[in-house]
C-alpha cells in the first residue's frame, strides 16, 4: 500500500459557462474501475439531455486503470484533457465526468480542450482534494499506573490515538504513520520500562492534517 496518496475527499460538482455552452464538472473517489464506470454511466442518466457525458478516471497504486472518454466530442479534445487534469493534479483513485450542454458556438478543437480541463477542474475542487496518509493500528495495553504519562506523551507528541478501553488494564489503540510504526514501538517500550503489551493490527489510512 502507498503511505500516501492525493485523492479527493467525497462527490462534489460545479459548472462553467464558456461561450454559451454549460460545463458541469463532476468528480468523486472510486476504489475500483467497476465504481468509476458505475459513477459514469449513473450520470449519464442523470443528464441524458446532455450534449455530451465525457469522463476519464485513474485508479490504482501504480494508476493500472486509466480511461478518458469523449462522447461524442472530436477525439482527444474532452476526455484526454480531464484525464491530463486528474495527472497534473497527482491525485489517484478518482472519476471525473464533465457534462456539457451545447450553447450554439463552436469552440473549435483548442476552446474544447480549455473548456473540458476548466470544467474538471472546478468538479475536482468542488469534490475537495485530500491527502491520504497509511498509519497502521499498535495496541498499547499498560498498567493503569503507566496511562498517565503514556497519555501525556502521546498528546504531546501529536500521535492520533483512537479507542482507550478501561477494564483491569488500559489498551490505548495508537495509529502511528505506518512507516514510523516500529520506531514507535520501540519507543513505547522504553517510555514504559518495556511494561507494556503491545500488538500491531492493521493499515488504514487517515486524511492528513485531520
Amino acid at each position: 500500500m502507498l503511505s500516501k496518496y492525493s485523492t479527493v475527499r467525497q462527490f462534489g460538482s460545479a459548472e462553467v459557462v464558456i461561450k454559451k455552452s454549460r460545463f458541469i464538472g463532476h468528480a468523486k473517489p472510486a476504489e475500483s474501475e467497476e465504481e468509476a464506470v458505475a459513477f459514469i454511466e449513473e450520470l449519464k442518466k442523470k443528464y441524458w439531455d446532455a450534449t455530451h457525458n465525457c469522463s476519464a478516471y485513474l485508479i490504482g497504486e501504480r494508476d493500472q486503470f486509466q480511461k478518458a472518454l469523449d462522447d461524442g466530442e472530436p477525439s482527444g479534445t474532452a476526455g484526454r484533457p480531464i484525464l491530463e487534469v486528474i495527472r497534473n493534479r497527482g491525485l489517484k483513485n478518482v472519476v471525473v465526468v464533465v457534462t456539457r450542454y451545447f450553447g450554439g458556438i463552436m469552440l473549435g478543437a483548442g476552446g474544447l480542450v480549455r473548456a473540458y480541463t476548466d470544467g474538471a477542474v472546478v468538479g475536482i475542487d468542488a469534490a475537495e482534494p485530500i491527502v491520504n496518509v497509511l498509519h497502521r493500528e499498535v495496541i498499547v495495553d499498560v498498567d493503569y499506573t503507566w496511562y498517565g504519562k503514556l497519555e501525556n506523551e502521546l498528546r504531546g507528541r501529536g500521535f492520533r490515538v483512537g479507542d482507550v478501553a478501561f477494564t483491569d488494564r488500559v489498551r490505548v489503540q495508537c495509529l502511528p504513520e505506518a512507516g514510523e510504526a516500529e520506531r514507535f514501538r520501540d519507543w513505547i517500550t522504553d517510555l514504559t520500562q518495556g511494561q507494556a503489551a503491545i500488538e500491531t493490527g492493521e493499515e488504514r489510512y487517515f486524511i492528513e492534517g485531520e
